[in-house]
């Protein structure tokens, strides 16, 4: 068996496809989406991702503005700029790129967001209308990369419904959002929730119709570890330098040798990287729709 592979850059090219066709209508009838990011210092990822990100907004026709601030900018600083795109009428939503800098408080900075235009789904607001609104239509933004998983899947063939789902890792960005996602009727999917203090990993994986793997550890899902047929995606990443040549190898949870036994399977990079980029657009439409 040879695993179909969960195209995420095929997927992510057609959804915004679809969202150059929605925000026509929007502008047409006088609605004008907008995104903003708030970018603090000169890591080179994050100024990458940031870029992306403005041009994925003009591809589709959203409209983007940027703060940039310096690496020593105070978390007073950095307050004054969230407030500015809260109260921006052009700024349908916005990001605060993460990493800050050492120093700043980013529970406080990530907390000023205004829940309404918290794109990225993560103000605890947010997660708080997650777990408690169990039924669509959904009344804010999903998390982004938990609800590109869901996607990906959706759009390939997986089948959510009824499956036992194992999310491997309960980080705050993936694991926790994406175990609440799940148990929505839309999606209906059974799921067990491992971590750093699971005892026997493959005893849960083994058993799983799906598998997402979101830890962080290079190669840690194994052959032996999962089910004949399952699907699987890989999110977590990590980064290797060759001390030859001095540049970075991204490395997924998942061994590529999973490949030969899943039904399914996301690369990483290439598969729920580019979802998550798609599904911040679809987040700024669909609150330009809501709040309009």
């Amino acid at each position: 068996m040879t695993a179909i592979k969960l195209d995420g850059k095929a997927t992510a090219a057609a959804i915004k496809h679809e969202l150059t066709t929605a925000v026509a209508q929007l502008r047409a009838s006088g609605i004008t989406p907008g995104l903003g990011t708030i970018l603090v210092g000169d890591d080179p990822g994050s100024r990458i991702y940031v870029n992306g990100k403005h041009r994925d907004c003009a591809d589709v026709g959203i409209e983007s503005m940027r703060i940039e601030l310096p690496g020593n900018s105070t978390t007073a600083e950095i307050l004054a700029a969230v407030d500015y795109f809260n109260q921006a009428p052009g700024c349908t939503g916005f990001i605060v790129q993460l990493p800050l800098p050492a120093g700043v408080d980013t529970k406080k900075v990530l907390e000023a967001i205004d829940p309404d235009k918290d794109v990225d789904g993560l103000h605890p607001i947010n997660v708080g209308r997650l777990a408690a609104n169990t039924t669509e239509p959904f009344t804010a933004p999903l998390p982004c990369t938990p609800r590109g998983i869901v996607e990906l899947g959706r759009r390939a063939g997986v089948n959510w419904d009824g499956a036992n789902v194992c999310v491997v890792g309960q980080g705050q960005t993936v694991g926790r959002p994406l175990t609440l996602l799940l148990a929505h009727q839309s999606i209906n999917s059974t799921v067990d929730g491992c971590h750093i203090g699971t005892r026997d990993l493959a005893e849960h994986t083994a058993r799983a119709d799906i598998i997402v793997m979101a830890t962080g550890v290079a190669h840690q899902l194994t052959p032996d570890m999962v089910k004949p047929g399952a699907a699987v995606f890989d999110v977590g990443v990590t980064r290797r330098i060759n001390p030859e040549t001095g540049k970075s190898k991204i490395f997924g949870d998942v061994d590529p040798a999973v490949a030969e036994v899943a039904g399914y399977l996301s690369p990483n990079p290439g598969g729920v990287g580019p979802m998550t980029r798609a599904m911040l657009l679809v987040n700024v439409v669909e609150t330009a729709q809501r709040l309009n």
